[in-house]
């Protein structure tokens, strides 16, 4: 069960997507990650409202991103200490340590750049980690 469960108009994976358009001018490199930070809606399921400055918390809180580019080795693991065969895509919901990877903004949406052994799980859905 989620910890809180959103209302969202919108898939949030399809959101994201949609205002970061094409990437093609973003090159990542090595084993860098770039996801797009999951900023919650102001609305829960069962009616709540959370206030504006509760939701601007997840500009520097949250756990959740989307993978939305990949450096060239992100995830290849030679050895297999790290990742033993578990392949991460472009989609995935991942959490991460809150102060993992460089905050930047890409055409307006918060993205944090990090290695890609910063990435701690793969969840199925956003709301499912906070």
């Amino acid at each position: 069960m989620p910890a809180m469960v959103m209302s969202h108009d919108i898939d949030p994976r399809e959101a994201l997507f949609d205002a970061l358009g094409k990437l093609d001018a973003v090159e990542i490199f090595n084993s860098q990650v770039l996801v797009a930070v999951y900023q919650r809606p102001e609305k829960t399921k069962s009616g709540i409202f959370l206030t504006d400055q509760h939701r601007g918390e997840d500009r520097f809180q949250s756990k959740v991103g989307l993978i939305v580019k990949l450096g060239e080795s992100a995830f290849h693991d030679p050895n297999g200490v790290w990742f033993q065969g578990v392949r991460f895509s472009l989609g995935d919901w991942v959490v991460y340590r809150a102060s993992d990877g460089w905050s930047l903004t890409i055409n307006k949406v918060l993205c944090r750049l990090m290695d890609d052994t910063s990435i701690r799980a793969r969840i199925q859905h956003p709301d499912t980690v906070w």
